[in-house]
């Protein structure tokens, strides 16, 4: 949690709510770290929290990460598709985002077809791994804010979101 005070200025929301766990904030913290250490750039990383974000309705963490992609220096046009769930123009980033709706929404389901498509694109065995773990970082956060009502933090405010209607700023 210092760390990030240090780096934001402030303590999330999301790290205040989860303090009164502190092991839900300690393994949250360390799946954060971890998955920025995967083979995904800052671009891919963002498809996928955002994609996990938009589908699982967390208006706390799309605004939170709308702003952590400017902070990555992630083009705000592709933050903004992700944000209304569009269809992205870069293949490679279509099919990360497609797949990462299959893990999500087949809970770990995936066919070999769908295998398939993601490797054709040059994603690989680790990086189906790598999405899995992102998707465990966003289901502790998600649900955590939906259970505890998450207000979203002054600072993430300009990037309010409901499900259709983006208001990046």
């Amino acid at each position: 949690m210092a760390q990030t005070e240090k780096t934001l200025g402030f303590a999330p929301g999301l790290y205040q709510v989860m303090a009164s766990a502190p092991q839900l904030l300690q393994t949250y913290g360390a799946i954060h770290q971890a998955f920025q250490k995967t083979s995904f750039n800052a671009k891919e990383q963002t498809v996928i929290w955002q994609t996990i974000n938009v589908e699982h309705e967390c208006t706390y963490c799309v605004p939170a990460h709308t702003a952590l992609a400017g902070m990555m220096n992630v083009d705000p046009a592709l933050n903004e598709a992700l944000r209304n769930a569009a269809p992205l123009n870069d293949a490679k980033l279509e099919a990360l985002r497609s797949f990462t709706l299959i893990v999500v929404r087949n809970r770990g389901h995936a066919t070999q077809a769908d295998l398939d498509a993601f490797y054709a694109v040059g994603y690989g065995e680790q990086q189906v791994l790598e999405v899995i773990l992102g998707v465990a970082q966003k289901v502790l956060s998600n649900y955590t804010n939906h259970i505890a009502q998450t207000p979203v933090d002054p600072a993430f405010t300009k990037f309010t979101w409901t499900r259709n209607s983006s208001k990046a700023a």
